[in-house]
C-alpha cells in the first residue's frame, strides 16, 4: 500500500478479501486502523449472478440447479460450492470480528445502491469521515443497464456507467431450487442481521 498523508485517504477494493480467511489477519497486520466497507447483497441473487457471470465465460458448465445441490433428493445444499459459500455472510464477518472492531466496518447494501446510490454514498462518506459530496444530483438510472449511472465521471464530461459485464439477464431457475435456497440462507441471513444491526430485507 503506498504511504498516506495526513488528510489523505487510500483505498484499494478487492471482491475476494472479506471471504478470503487469511484476510484480516494480514489486513491487521499491515494497520490495526483500517476502515472496511463491504457491499452485501442478496445471497440467492448473488449466487445465481456468480453463477450468470461464469457461464459467460465457461458456457458447458453444468446447471445452476445441479451445482446447487450435494443431493437434490434430500436437498442439501453445496456448501463447498463458492457461489453458495460467498453469500454465507455471517460465517466470513466472524472471522473479520476477531480482528477488527465492528465500528471499523461498513456494509453497504447492493440493492440501495441501485436504488439510492445517493443514499448509501452518504452512509459511506459519513463513514470516512468525508464531507457529503456525493448527492443525487450526480446519478441518473440507465434504464437500458437497469443501474445508476454518474453523470460526470471524475476528470471526463462524459458519463460513465458500469461495464458490459454487469447487467446481464439472468438464466432461468427453478424456483423451487430459488426457494431452497431462500431457506438455506435465511438462519445465516438472521445471524448477519444482527451482528450488524442492519436488516437487509433479504428474508421478504
Amino acid at each position: 500500500m503506498p504511504k498516506t498523508l495526513e488528510g489523505q485517504i487510500t483505498m484499494e477494493k478487492t471482491p475476494s478479501y472479506f471471504v478470503t480467511r487469511e484476510a484480516p489477519a494480514r489486513i491487521a497486520a499491515m494497520s490495526r486502523d483500517t476502515k472496511l466497507i463491504v457491499v452485501v447483497r442478496d445471497p440467492v441473487t448473488r449466487a445465481i449472478s456468480d453463477y450468470t457471470q461464469t457461464l459467460s465465460k465457461k458456457p458447458d458448465i453444468p446447471s445452476f440447479e445441479s451445482l446447487t445441490f450435494k443431493n437434490r433428493t434430500t436437498g442439501l445444499i453445496d456448501t463447498s460450492w463458492s457461489a453458495v459459500q460467498i453469500g454465507i455472510y455471517a460465517k466470513h464477518l466472524d472471522n473479520w470480528l476477531q480482528y477488527f472492531p465492528m465500528e471499523q466496518i461498513l456494509f453497504v447494501s447492493g440493492e440501495r445502491l441501485i436504488s439510492d446510490p445517493a443514499g448509501e454514498l452518504g452512509r459511506v462518506q459519513d463513514f470516512l469521515g468525508l464531507k457529503r459530496i456525493i448527492t443525487d444530483k450526480h446519478f441518473y438510472f440507465n434504464q437500458t443497464k437497469g443501474f445508476p449511472c454518474l453523470k460526470k465521471a471524475e476528470g471526463s464530461s462524459k458519463p460513465h456507467c458500469l461495464g458490459k459485464t454487469k447487467g446481464r439477464t439472468h438464466p432461468n431457475i427453478d424456483p423451487e431450487v430459488v426457494q431452497r435456497l431462500r431457506d438455506f440462507y435465511r438462519p445465516f441471513n438472521m445471524k448477519f442481521y444482527q451482528m450488524t444491526e442492519r436488516f437487509f430485507g433479504w428474508d421478504d
